[in-house]
């Protein structure tokens, strides 16, 4: 009889210990890019390519042992969504004057491994039985069959980050050398009418749009271009007579300041609607396939019980899953029970609590479902968790309501960290999909990932908080201020606090949200549309409801990103519809792409140190002879644009 052949090693001591430096590395670059940008983006084959060449200098690593490298280290992206998506908002309702530790720690850290608990039931379906594509999951796991040689894939990511950390460090948090953004502005007809056009300088920005692609740039720069060429002129026009506080705020402004007051008040709520519409769409449109998806997850589990399962089957078991979903929501019940007790007038404190806690629990299964589904569709950075956190938000308003009261002075923050909770839940659920998509593919086991990526999960949960406080010290977050003229927009944490705040006794600009639903009305329908012609370019409602949402500057590079994108695959006259090659195409130019993220982000916290130790923004700034036009910041960008285009375009196709 043969002796069987021992399984590969996987979840080893070094590889846990590599994916949790990766993990709190990614975690603290992707705070500050969705802070800054409102986007984050997938970290997984950075992580594989780091992996298989420190793993190459100690000796060498199996592909199950990288797999679960980059399983761990995924939970960076994933963790930082979930938190900077929610929990600065409560800073921007006063809530909170600093990021408390101990409740940043327990929002992320458990509802990180929520996140892994709800997505178990949903791994025999979603990959398996009924697989979706999960793109991002195969790309990384192609990466990991094609690690003979980390080298080149070290190389290209190891220049761009010097290259982003370079533009980062000139820009106008460190040396001051170039602008943040180029822009030009004017009022015409005898200031009757405005006009604005601008674009960001951030390789950063570039690199997410190479990442997502032409399609999605072409959407946020279609919602860009009707909110700041079409909706803020036609305000301007036609409607600040008869907004007389908005006119007197917009008295002695130029154009640009002009632009962005209109933009400020009233235009992004145009977004704001969008975006309510998109996360309702969401989910009913998903209502068949997410009731099938938990039904076959739950029917697995009870199969598997009492009999052999292979290794590349196994999970976690449904027992010590249902032990561990009690032990990590009584803190949560706790938590809750010590925001409503804040409130001297709730007669029932704990009783309010635990329907907080049951809300999210709920709420939680549901959109980890849902999160995980739309990661399979459309991989975890296009994932829209903005959108699903925003219809948690509204569903646990709506109880608080009718409990608290409109009026109910902690009603707000309540359902924000009902929100938050399951913002990163959802968040880590879409993520282990696509690892456990890549695990299946290279024949990783299902139950070593999921543990791994709780590991990784919590350990970024460690570090938010000191990150968060640092970012806000220095740079602020939210709307300006004296002391932060030009704070990170964190725009999805102003739009839940906004949201929120609305509920409970705040003013909202109810018509233009209107506007927006309306709007996200139509893009849905041209999306429809669309599909049913079978077309490969489609209308995400909820990319465009950001697109709307956020500044121009920050689409304009996005566009221009995926427009490079869309030049390489044509360079290399690659069949549209052959994914498997597109992703072997475009893996020089992901790198590149995520190396520039990376740097640029990384940068930015480190710029922070000295700003917040002596408490001065222009610590780093060179004279003033040392400061150049923004001409010189968009010759820049197209340096960088040129850089990636080349090394995108090196890369020849599988079959070449």
């Amino acid at each position: 009889m043969s002796t069987p052949v021992p399984a590969p090693p996987q979840l080893t001591f070094r590889a846990v210990v590599l994916a949790i430096i990766l993990a709190v590395i990614l975690a603290a670059a992707n705070a500050y890019l969705g802070l800054f940008a409102g986007l984050t983006i997938a970290t997984a084959i950075p992580a594989a390519v780091v992996s298989m060449g420190v793993l190459r200098l100690l000796g060498g690593g199996t592909i199950l042992e990288n797999n679960i490298v980059q399983t761990g280290a995924s939970a960076g992206s994933s963790i930082a969504a979930g938190v900077i998506f929610t929990i600065p908002a409560l800073i921007i309702l006063g809530y909170w004057d600093d990021f408390r530790y101990s409740w940043v720690l327990a929002i992320a850290g458990l509802g990180g491994l929520l996140g892994v608990l709800f997505s178990v039931p949903l791994r025999r379906s979603m990959i398996v039985e009924d697989p979706l594509p999960f793109p991002e999951g195969k790309a990384a796991a192609e990466v990991l069959k094609a690690g003979d040689n980390p080298g080149p894939g070290l190389k290209i990511l190891a220049l761009s980050a010097v290259i982003g950390a370079a533009v980062k460090l000139a820009a106008q948090s460190g040396l001051r050398m170039i602008p943040d953004s180029w822009a030009q502005a004017g009022f015409l007809g005898n200031g009757k009418a405005l006009a604005y056009l601008g674009t960001g300088l951030s390789p950063a920005l570039l690199g997410v749009g190479y990442i997502v692609g032409l399609n999605v740039g072409i959407v946020v720069l279609s919602g860009a271009i009707l909110s700041w060429h079409i909706a803020i002129p036609l305000y301007y026009a036609f409607f600040t007579g008869t907004d007389p506080a908005l006119a007197a705020q917009l008295a002695g402004q130029d154009a640009t300041g002009a632009a962005f007051t209109i933009w400020s008040a009233k235009v992004r709520y145009l977004g704001v609607g969008a975006m309510l519409v998109g996360g309702v769409w969401t989910l009913f449109s998903l209502r068949k396939s997410l009731a099938s998806g938990i039904k076959s997850g739950i029917a697995a589990a009870r199969k598997g019980a009492g009999h052999v399962v292979a290794e590349t089957e196994r999970d976690l078991p449904m027992k010590w899953m249902l032990i561990a979903l009690v032990v990590f929501v009584l803190p949560l019940a706790v938590l809750y029970h010590a925001i409503v007790a804040a409130d001297p007038s709730v007669g029932s404190p704990w009783a309010i609590g635990i329907l907080m806690t049951i809300i999210m629990i709920i709420a939680g299964f549901l959109f980890v479902s849902v999160s995980a589904y739309l990661a399979g569709l459309v991989g975890s950075s296009n994932n829209p968790v903005s959108g699903i956190t925003i219809a948690t938000i509204l569903f646990a308003s709506l109880v608080l309501v009718l409990l608290l009261g409109r009026e109910s002075p902690i009603g707000a923050v309540a359902a924000i960290m009902i929100g938050a909770v399951v913002c990163c839940a959802a968040a880590v659920g879409g993520d282990n999909l696509q690892d456990l998509k890549a695990g299946y593919i290279v024949g990783a086991t299902p139950w070593k990932q999921q543990l791994m990526l709780a590991i990784g999960a919590f350990s970024c949960a460690l570090v938010m908080a000191p990150v968060l406080n640092l970012l806000s010290a220095a740079y602020g977050i939210g709307a300006p201020t004296a002391e932060h003229p030009n704070p990170l927009a964190a725009p999805q944490a102003m739009l839940m606090a906004s949201v929120a705040k609305g509920m409970f006794g705040g003013e909202l600009p109810w018509v233009m949200i209107a506007l927006g639903g309306v709007v996200g009305g139509l893009v849905i329908g041209l999306d429809e549309w669309l599909k049913k012609r079978g077309s490969k370019f489609r209308v995400p409602v909820l990319a465009a409801a950001i697109g709307i949402y956020l500044p121009l500057e920050l689409m304009v590079p996005i566009f221009l990103g995926g427009l490079l994108a869309h030049l390489v695959e044509r360079k290399q006259k690659l069949a549209a519809d052959n994914e498997d090659d597109k992703d072997r195409i475009h893996r020089p130019g992901v790198l590149f792409s995520a190396g520039l993220i990376t740097g640029e982000a990384l940068m930015g916290i480190a710029i922070a140190i000295p700003i917040v130790v002596s408490g001065r923004a222009d610590v780093l700034a060179l004279p003033a002879a040392w400061h150049f036009s923004q001409w010189i910041g968009l010759a820049v960008l197209a340096v960088v644009g040129w850089l990636l285009y080349r090394t995108g375009a090196k890369a020849q196709p599988a079959n070449a």
